[in-house]
């Protein structure tokens, strides 16, 4: 059985595309930004990392080279972009979701990022950028 649109010979996989009920990446909810997606992949920012991550389109966890090349190509675009050229890594470990090919590209600070409140996070990020603080609700 082949992929679709990857060519790549996927071993006798069942039903490639099909997501699976009770999996979160098949879910593909769009509760975070959306950077890139095609036939084969999605990328966005987790939820639980706040960093890039790459999603394979199909449910299974051995996604074939091809694939793998093309979607950690994908990532790496949009972790140059945010993170700068040399600024990030690739985690291939698929903690949470072991059973669904995905990656993170993770730069140094993402674990300060992943235990502070998102609006310190964002604070941070806006005087870093020269824009000053960012108004708060009655504040």
């Amino acid at each position: 059985m082949t992929a679709t649109g990857t060519g790549a010979d996927t071993g006798g996989e069942e039903a490639l595309g099909d997501p699976v009920a009770g999996c979160e990446l098949c879910e593909a909810a769009r509760i975070t930004p959306w950077y890139h997606e095609d036939g084969i992949c999605w990328v966005a920012d987790c939820e639980v990392c706040d960093v890039p991550m790459v999603v394979w389109r199909h449910h299974g966890a051995d996604a074939p080279a091809d694939a793998v090349d093309h979607m950690l190509d994908r990532l790496g675009a949009v972790a140059d972009e945010r993170f700068g050229v040399g600024g990030w890594s690739f985690d291939r470990v698929m903690r949470q979701v072991p059973g669904h090919f995905h990656a993170h590209a993770r730069d140094p600070n993402w674990w300060f990022r992943r235990f502070a409140p998102r609006q310190a996070t964002r604070l941070a990020a806006d005087a870093g950028a020269g824009h000053g603080p960012t108004p708060t609700m009655g504040g």
